[in-house]
């Protein structure tokens, strides 16, 4: 059974930068071949996928973080990442990543963006 984790998040300033990593486990070369997502949930709000990649490369972000937000996959690593720059307050939430195929999510990473 795959098991993933996520890393990377942490307090930073609006403007700031940071990069999370989701690494997958069990997964015994099925991770390659599912598509991978980052989403995030608010205090309050329900959960919204914020970035998807699939098993080529190619990806697609919700309004709110194009531009700002680069989702990544390293087949070899077993590793998706996502960089977050010119991150603002409304970013605050816990980022999950994870896949709907797969039906399997980590545990999360909080990310809080506040002066």
């Amino acid at each position: 059974q795959v098991q993933f984790v996520e890393s990377g998040g942490g307090l930073v300033q609006p403007g700031g930068s940071l990069r999370l990593s989701c690494a997958a486990s069990g997964s015994s070369g099925v991770f390659s071949i599912y598509a991978m997502g980052w989403y995030r949930q608010a205090p309050g709000k329900q959960r919204e996928l914020v970035a998807a990649i699939t098993s080529v490369g190619n990806t697609n972000y919700v309004d709110s973080v194009k531009g700002r937000f680069t989702i990544s996959r390293d087949n070899a690593k077993n590793t998706v990442y996502l960089q977050m720059n010119s991150l603002k307050p409304e970013d605050t939430a816990v980022y999950y990543c994870g896949s709907s195929a797969l039906n399997a999510w980590g545990q999360g990473t909080l990310v809080t963006v506040s002066s």
